[in-house]
């Protein structure tokens, strides 16, 4: 082991010095003077950098100061650098006596962490001497990942250019990754929100897989996140507790994400196993509060190596399951999978049991992989569902349409049917109007002959009054609806001859009046009857000399009166058989009748609403 962490860390110094190795000028630091104070203990000793504080001093917190000598060949009169990949939490850099840098209060410990970002600093040449001595001084918290990397020191355009790379890789790779994370995440998780699966009624129809993958990538975010922040919105130990839980809850999501796709998570025991992934996340962010909180960073590491073995069992038994079944899906999905628990293996090692500092963590970048990859199987799985839901929906449109066009032809035939009784009822009106009006007129005639007591005149004007009913009921079918004046002067038409034969003088006082739409052709044909029932009483029982008809617009509608001079009747006296046929049909059209007769003369007046 000791062995491979040598080899390691041999390689990732010369990948750091690569570009420069041809300048003697630049010089990696290594030997130091440490004076260490913890709990008020003063410890000075001779140490070689990278100087790792938790591995050192068990993850107490503490502060220190270190004398690193920089000796020169020659002087120099060109812009000096120096750059350390890890240091703090908080620290002071100083040159011969002069503050150079400083960041972070060395006082105020569980505040601000410095210790995630290379650092660069610029030294004017008139600073540099052939022997120089650079101090650093620390705050370190327990936990936090504090201590000192070994720093390099040379001409300004070769150091800055190490620093560059290491930035970009450490802060603005960190930032695209949390970018990235969200957005898949986020689109997750509108995913879940709009989505249904029938198979999932439970659940309100919503497919889990979505849920779990935008659980798993903003999760993630967080936790990348955390390489940037070097002001935590709480203080370290929440901070600490909340990065090992999100952390808990990537694993977990991410494991659940792989149960739903490969269908391992119906029955009891995907149940079971989503139940124990739940205490996992509890018991891993009690794990970091007691570590971060009692400066037992012992605790973290043995949660992180138990973590570490049961997820490469997964994700194991996963990638053989993916690669033996043969679906696509799953081999894709099995194929980061597989570079991830390598890689986090990796990462494990350098950062909780190797004595290096200042690496960089790998997995951040890798699992980039999967959170496309998971993407992708988002992408597939609501194009999939979109396809079928479109299927649905034409195959619902076709049933729509067929019921539309089955509506439609009952809709004909009812429209027919009702038609058809339209007519019928309309005969059936016509024939009673009939019926009840020269039916009854020529069978007044038939009796009045049959008793051999009538005069020919007394059966003319029975005969008269049958024909008149005939012909008025015929034009009753051509009258505009509604229309009382166009009636009332169709009447005049076809009885003004029996009122000049009768010698009854007709006044006329019909003047401009509404035309009232409600009343439909059956409406036209019961006004027309009463209206002609009165004028027949008129002609065969009146024995009036004069006659008014007048029609006027009313308060609330049409109001037609006919007025005669003759000699009236007992007005207390029952209705006859045609005086309750108008009351009826009055009744039928929703018009008022009244009748007011005396011996000087009779008035019917009908008052019509709009």
């Amino acid at each position: 082991m000791t062995r491979c962490r040598r080899l390691s860390t041999a390689v990732l110094l010369f990948l750091a010095i690569a570009p420069w190795t041809a300048s003697a000028q630049v010089q990696q630091l290594t030997q130091a003077r440490s004076r260490t104070v913890i709990d008020g203990v003063v410890a000075v000793s001779d140490v070689k950098l990278p100087y790792h504080w938790d591995r050192r001093n068990h993850g107490r917190s503490g502060t220190a100061e270190f004398d690193i000598p920089i000796a020169l060949e020659t002087s120099v009169d060109a812009l000096y650098g120096l750059y350390f990949r890890r240091l703090g939490n908080a620290y002071e850099i100083y040159l011969n006596g002069r503050l150079l840098q400083r960041n972070g209060d060395l006082a105020q410990t569980d505040s601000s962490d410095f210790a995630k970002a290379p650092r660069y600093v610029a030294i004017p040449h008139y600073l540099v001497r052939q022997t120089n001595l650079l101090q650093v001084r620390i705050r370190a918290d327990g936990g936090r990942r504090g201590g000192v990397a070994e720093p390099l020191f040379g001409p300004e355009a070769e150091i800055r250019s190490v620093f560059e790379r290491e930035q970009r890789w450490r802060v603005e790779g960190s930032l695209a990754v949390v970018v990235l994370s969200l957005f898949v995440g986020v689109g997750a998780f509108v995913l879940w929100l709009t989505q249904v699966d029938a198979s999932e009624p439970a659940h309100r129809g919503r497919d889990g897989l979505y849920l779990f993958a935008a659980l798993a990538e903003m999760s993630w975010a967080v936790r990348v996140a955390d390489a940037i922040i070097e002001q935590p919105p709480v203080s370290w130990t929440w901070w600490g507790t909340i990065q090992t839980c999100v952390l808990a809850i990537w694993l977990s999501s991410a494991v659940i994400f792989c149960m739903k796709l490969a269908g391992w998570d119906k029955g009891i025991h995907g149940r079971r196993l989503e139940r124990c992934l739940l205490g996992f996340v509890l018991v891993g962010s009690l794990c970091g509060f007691a570590s971060f909180q009692f400066d037992r960073t012992w605790v973290l590491t043995g949660w992180f190596i138990v973590t570490a073995i049961l997820f490469a069992s997964f994700c194991g038994v996963f990638i053989f399951s993916a690669w033996r079944s043969g679906n696509t899906m799953h081999r894709i999905v099995a194929i980061p999978l597989a570079i991830n628990v390598v890689v986090g293996i990796r990462d494990a090692m350098v950062f909780r049991l190797a004595e290096s500092y200042g690496d960089n963590t790998y997995i951040r970048y890798t699992s980039v992989l999967f959170g496309l990859v998971l993407g992708y199987v988002l992408l597939t799985r609501f194009q999939a569902a979109t396809t079928q839901a479109r299927e649905l929906m034409r195959d619902l449109e076709a049933k729509v349409a067929d019921r539309e066009a089955e509506l439609k032809r009952s809709y004909e035939r009812l429209e027919q049917v009702a038609r058809a009784q339209e007519r019928a009822m309309e005969r059936a009106t016509i024939l009673r109007d009939m019926h009840d009006g020269v039916g009854s007129h020529i069978t007044s005639a038939i009796r009045q002959l049959e008793s051999g007591k009538a005069t020919s005149s007394g059966v003319l004007d029975t005969l008269r009054d049958s024909l008149d009913h005939l012909k008025l009921s015929i034009d009753a079918m051509h009258l505009p609806p509604g229309d009382v004046g166009a009636l009332l002067a169709n009447l005049r038409y076809r009885l003004d001859p029996r009122f000049a034969a009768s010698d009854v003088k007709l006044e006329w006082a019909v003047g401009l009046v509404q035309v009232l739409p409600r009343l439909e052709a059956g409406a036209m044909r019961h006004l027309q009857f009463i209206l002609f029932e009165a004028l027949s009483n008129v002609l065969q029982h009146a024995r009036a000399t004069n006659l008014s008809i007048q029609a006027c617009d009313g308060p609330a509608g049409v109001v037609v009166r006919l007025v005669d001079n003759g000699v009236g009747f007992e007005p207390c006296a029952p209705f006859r058989k045609g005086l309750l046929s108008m009351q009826e049909r009055a009744t039928a059209i929703g018009a008022q009748l009244a009748v007011r007769s005396s011996a000087e003369g009779t008035m019917v007046e009908i008052s019509i609403p709009a």
